[in-house]
């Protein structure tokens, strides 16, 4: 298989290298830019050093090597959104789905002839920015954050250009691709945000975490793009059709049938919703504990002065204060509705992200509360205080339906962004992913919604009196 990828591979390279409007940018932005960022640099070190802050320039050029790589890279993704849907416009689809070769190798060839041009010249250009640094006496980053510059650069180019051939292959115009790039520009955009943060503040231990998430997504990515790649399909497809009727009729299908009916919803859909989703839910609960064993670990790894704390003890008027006190950002107010709606909305926004991150980000998301939990019940037993009897005081009278209720939450929403990376024979990622928001949506309201109502008056009302029975004496 692999022989016949470099088939297609050696082609499309060769088909790019003679278009100018692709080679004139790689060879602008990897000779020019280059440049342009070594004088900016500089011109950077020359005005902190004004005020001896020494820190800045070593956090600098790391920031500035990846700058510099990632622009070449940046071309992969127009390339790989020609992969399938320019030969359609060039009226050579035909004889190139024609060849006699697997459908795996035709996916891998074009992935690969869409990296390898936009990565060499990635790596021309940080070659070329740090010897001008060198040469300029200016101080080049160690080894190790080179080597990690280098393999996340190489690793987003392959998931944006796995990301934008699963686009081509789906589409009918450059156009229409172009249009649903923003799906995958977007989050590399966000990552390169979060990646600029962690080389300023030298957390570089950090970056090996992304790059084996990238990892993990580029797998899932290419799994996509090979199990729904279709040649017939592609072949057959004339128009792309954007039918809003069509998609509701679907949805309203998978969401309550074809006749409403609560009896059916609570006795039959329901538990058969739980039952065909039982390994999210127990992945989602073994994300759950894990994330509360490293908090305690981390409460005994950096653990608060005891003087800070002082005795764990609750004062009953102080603790009434707080309780009548407004919310404070993202904490609301200690009453049942402000409770209700605040963790609706996180379990909302948890979902909406795991769109866009194959379910991840929702498993993130689920980890900070817990995490948190873990952590001051840590803290909790290095003073002396059982953390059992703190989690039955503080966690357990509301948290017997609003775990459940998280837990559900997430790993449907782990299903929804997973969707479309294995979708079911005779059902295509888009359908799929269809039947996913709308079992997600039928869980949510008819079963975690009241769980979330019930579990807010609860920590409103009762679990402020266990506190107080438990540690106001």
């Amino acid at each position: 298989m692999l022989h016949d990828a470099l088939i297609i591979t050696r082609r499309e390279v060769r088909d790019s290298l003679r278009d100018w409007r692709i080679v004139a940018p790689i060879v602008i932005l990897t000779l020019v830019f280059p440049w342009i960022m070594n004088l900016s640099t500089r011109a950077a070190f020359a005005f902190v050093e004004e005020y001896n802050a020494q820190i800045i320039p070593a956090r600098l050029v790391p920031f500035a090597v990846m700058i510099v790589g990632f622009f070449p890279i940046s071309f992969s993704l127009i390339i790989a959104l020609e992969t399938f849907v320019g030969e359609r416009e060039r009226n050579s689809l035909e004889p190139l789905l024609g060849t006699p070769i697997s459908d795996a190798a035709l996916y891998l060839g074009k992935l690969l002839a869409a990296t390898l041009p936009p990565v060499m010249a990635s790596y021309l250009g940080m070659t070329a920015y740090l010897i001008g640094m060198a040469l300029s006496a200016q101080p080049i980053p160690d080894w190790s954050v080179l080597t990690q510059i280098a393999l996340l650069t190489t690793t987003e180019a392959l998931v944006m250009v796995a990301g934008a051939v699963v686009v081509s292959s789906h589409t009918t115009s450059v156009r229409a691709a172009n249009l649903l790039a923003s799906f995958i520009i977007i989050p590399t955009a966000f990552l390169i945000q979060v990646e600029t943060a962690l080389l300023f503040w030298g957390a570089y231990q950090v970056l090996w975490f992304i790059l084996i998430a990238l990892i993990v997504a580029l797998a899932l990515l290419i799994r996509t793009g090979v199990r729904t790649f279709n040649r017939e399909e592609i072949l057959a497809r004339e128009v792309d059709e954007f039918n809003l009727a069509a998609i509701a009729r679907m949805f309203r299908k998978f969401f309550i049938g074809e006749k409403f009916s609560l009896g059916r919803i609570y006795r039959y859909d329901l538990p058969r919703l739980v039952r065909a989703n039982g390994l999210p839910i127990i992945f989602t609960s073994l994300v759950m504990l894990g994330g509360a064993i490293l908090g305690w670990g981390l409460a005994v790894q950096y653990p608060v002065p005891t003087e800070a704390l002082g005795a764990f003890q609750v004062d009953p008027a102080e603790f009434q204060k707080q309780l009548d006190a407004p919310g404070m950002g993202i904490l609301p107010r200690l009453d049942t509705w402000s409770i209700f709606f605040n963790n609706t909305r996180a379990l909302l926004i948890a979902a909406i992200l795991a769109l866009f991150s194959f379910g991840a980000l929702a498993l993130i998301l689920l980890l900070l509360p817990v995490g948190i939990v873990g952590f001051f019940a840590g803290q909790a037993a290095r003073l002396g205080t059982d953390a059992f009897t703190f989690l039955v005081a503080f966690i357990l009278p509301h948290g017997i339906v609003e775990l459940p209720a998280a837990i559900l939450a997430t790993a449907f929403a782990l299903r929804m962004g997973a969707s479309i990376i294995a979708p079911p024979p005779g059902m295509s990622a888009g359908e799929n992913l269809i039947r996913a928001c709308a079992d997600f949506l039928k869980i949510f309201v008819f079963l975690i919604l009241p769980f979330l109502l019930i579990a807010a008056w609860v920590e409103a009302t009762l679990t402020p009196q266990v506190v107080l029975y438990i540690y106001g004496r």
